[in-house]
């Protein structure tokens, strides 16, 4: 079952880096109370994600936060290293959080997964940014196919 608006965010564990290492971090602890710009990407590293999707949240960042987004976060099928990496070439310390989805459970217990399989990535997560407000979606961007439309940066700060 894909997840709706109004739905709240199931139970599960992000990996991030921190000072000290890679570090769990429960969905529950990390939406609650607060509003979040969350999206998703296929993969680190790959030509949209890497040109579009990640610096237009990287760019958007004071945009967001004054109509009243407490914290911007990426997640991706991909390890928390990775992640990790991505995020500093892409100058998001600071102003996107990178949540490591390694293994896929967020993605499928949220039922947006794709299936990369065609381009040698297997499983991961599909194309999507929502609005997350103390655990419930509120806002939900899902892409059709390949297209990088609704999900940018700029059309989530026009919904708000």
């Amino acid at each position: 079952m894909t997840i709706s608006v109004g739905d709240t965010l199931p139970a599960s564990t992000f990996m991030t880096m921190t000072a000290d290492g890679p570090q769990p971090v429960a969905s529950a602890d990390y939406f609650k109370g607060r509003r979040v710009a969350l999206f998703s990407v296929p993969g680190a590293f790959t030509p949209t994600c890497s040109a579009k999707h990640l610096p237009g949240f990287v760019e958007s960042e004071a945009a967001l936060k004054a109509k009243g987004v407490d914290e911007i976060a990426c997640t991706a099928v991909n390890d928390v290293f990775v992640m990790n990496a991505w995020g500093k070439s892409a100058t998001a310390d600071g102003k996107v959080t990178m949540l490591a989805d390694g293994n896929g459970s967020f993605a499928s217990d949220i039922g947006l997964t794709m299936d990369g399989s065609k381009f040698g990535l297997g499983t991961r997560g599909s194309r999507w940014s929502m609005l997350v407000n103390d655990g419930k979606v509120e806002q939900l961007n899902l892409e059709e196919g390949g297209a990088f439309e609704v999900s940018s940066a700029g059309h989530l700060l026009g919904q708000l």
